[in-house]
């Protein structure tokens, strides 16, 4: 992982912080977006079949892996679990305590077939919320986000405005703000992907909030 004084996020240049508000008054606004930046990011790949990966992951995560396609397990703004392929898994912490998580991995799993890579410094995350969360990215992305098909706790990979991202659906229609998703886009792509979602939102307004 780069030295702490050097990281940058990936849409640093663009100054959303100083965009951000933190207006209460959110009844015009349709999309809510922020990003979240500096997640630690880790991909875990081993054998599901494999008791022991199993025991030695969830002991040093506290909770179950997912082990279901397109799912995920965990709380979205600690420790999660991100469902990415039949032996892969994407581990995502805030970095505040939990900086050694990979080494901790590492650790656990020394004697046990396992691979533990740290990616924190690839992706960054956005956070869309609120009434026409779905409608924008419904613009841009195949997949069928209709909640009878995607709901909360679901994660895809697909293309959103020809960019590859990863795709968490944190929240339903039934939180206070609204269906909320997690966007895992890379670096490469942050800024065109952000650009993107400010055009999308036109027609429903955005509002950028603070992490």
């Amino acid at each position: 992982m780069v030295e702490a004084y050097l990281r940058q996020s990936p849409l640093a240049h663009l100054h959303l912080g100083a965009r951000t508000t933190h207006d209460e008054d959110t009844a015009n606004v349709g999309v809510m977006a922020m990003e979240l930046p500096y997640r630690v990011m880790i991909v875990l790949r081993g054998s599901p079949a494999d008791t022991d990966f199993i025991a030695a992951v969830e002991k040093v995560l506290t909770f179950d892996l997912p082990l279901s396609p397109c799912t995920s397990s965990g709380n979205p703004d600690r420790i999660h679990a991100l469902w990415m392929g039949p032996d892969e898994w994407l581990i995502v912490a805030p970095q505040d305590g939990h900086g050694e998580l990979a080494l901790k991995l590492v650790s656990a799993l020394s004697k046990i077939h396992a691979s533990i890579v740290d990616v924190s410094e690839s992706r960054t995350i956005v956070r869309l919320s609120g009434e026409n969360a779905r409608d924008t990215l419904s613009k841009g992305c195949s997949i069928d986000l209709h909640p009878r098909e995607f709901h909360q706790g679901q994660v895809v990979n697909s293309l959103l405005a020809q960019a590859h991202v990863t795709l968490h659906q944190i929240s339903d229609d039934e939180d206070a703000n609204g269906t909320a998703y997690d966007v895992f886009v890379h670096r490469s792509f942050a800024e065109y992907l952000w650009s993107w979602l400010e055009d999308s939102t036109r027609e429903y307004g955005l509002l950028i909030t603070p992490e």
